[in-house]
């Protein structure tokens, strides 16, 4: 077996040829590298392909495989692509096991500061820093909780990797917000390090898409995830308030109105649902919500 190593990290990268330099550079330049990083090119159609086995010629920690196009992509070709990524560790001892998105940029210590707080937390479960957006102004800090994660950043202790199952294959997206949900089912903490910069060299959920479409798509999905509509439409309104401003936050209402028009499955259990309302009112009304889950126990 190889020696024992903190951490791992697992990269789904789908023609990412002008940016995953940038963040195979800065892995290269971390303080404390990964045990393995697993790269997985899900059908890359650019030098995405070429550019990993460069830097796997030189840095044998770095382990490539290529996915061949199956004539579809959805969210779950990503999820399926992590998977066949976490393959490529089995013979690896680790602690812990990062995603990370192929278009990141990181500082030097990032990993060194994560693996610090881990350890200072036993029940920390999974954590990250603050993502910076890149827009035609440069990059800015999208509106995110502490307890929450973005997903291209998401280290997760390995024990709360298992209680989770990993990522679920959903095909319109959530996989990263469903795991942190569960995670905290499972009575692990989430949390990001909004002194922990990352750069992210495209606005969130824009691969293949416009902003817009991916403002609706959010939408769409959060109906799909169970969020509560009262909770929905306050994250709205203060979405509102970025890029594109107004529209973007209206757009999310829409996604999540066609949505629930469509009468669409939930892509979760109902129990996932109940659970994650629940927090959520707790965020809107945290001292009514008490007082409704006392009633509802007595």
């Amino acid at each position: 077996m190889i020696q024992d190593t903190p951490y791992v990290l697992v990269t789904a990268a789908h023609n990412e040829e002008a940016y995953i330099e940038k963040t195979i550079e800065a892995v290269l330049s971390q303080t404390v590298r990964p045990g393995r990083w697993a790269i997985i090119s899900d059908g890359s159609e650019d030098r995405t392909d070429d550019i990993v086995r460069e830097y796997t010629a030189r840095n044998p920690f770095i382990a490539f495989f290529r996915l061949e196009p199956d004539g579809g992509r959805t969210f779950a070709r990503q999820v399926y692509a992590q998977q066949f990524g976490t393959q490529l560790l089995q013979d690896i001892s680790y602690d812990y096991i990062g995603m990370l998105d192929a278009d990141i940029s990181l500082p030097s210590d990032y990993y060194e500061q994560i693996l610090d707080r881990c350890q200072r937390r036993p029940r920390l479960g999974i954590a990250g820093g603050t993502v910076l957006d890149k827009h035609a102004g440069g990059f800015s800090r999208p509106w995110a909780s502490d307890h929450s994660v973005a997903g291209g950043i998401q280290m997760f202790r390995r024990a709360c990797y298992e209680d989770v199952g990993g990522y679920l294959p959903l095909k319109s997206g959530g996989q990263d917000a469903v795991a942190e949900v569960m995670a905290r089912m499972h009575g692990w903490q989430v949390r990001s390090f909004g002194d922990l910069e990352v750069l992210h060299y495209r606005s969130t959920g824009t691969q293949g898409r416009s902003i817009c479409g991916a403002r609706f798509r959010s939408g769409s999905e959060e109906y799909l995830l169970g969020y509560h509509p009262l909770f929905h439409l306050a994250k709205c309104l203060h979405r509102s308030l970025e890029r594109p401003y107004l529209i973007g936050g209206l757009l999310r209402l829409c996604g999540y109105c066609w949505s629930w028009w469509q009468r669409k499955d939930r892509m979760v259990s109902p129990e996932f649902v109940e659970y994650l309302r629940r927090e959520q009112m707790r965020r809107i009304w945290p001292r009514t919500s008490r007082r409704i889950e006392g009633r509802a126990s007595n």
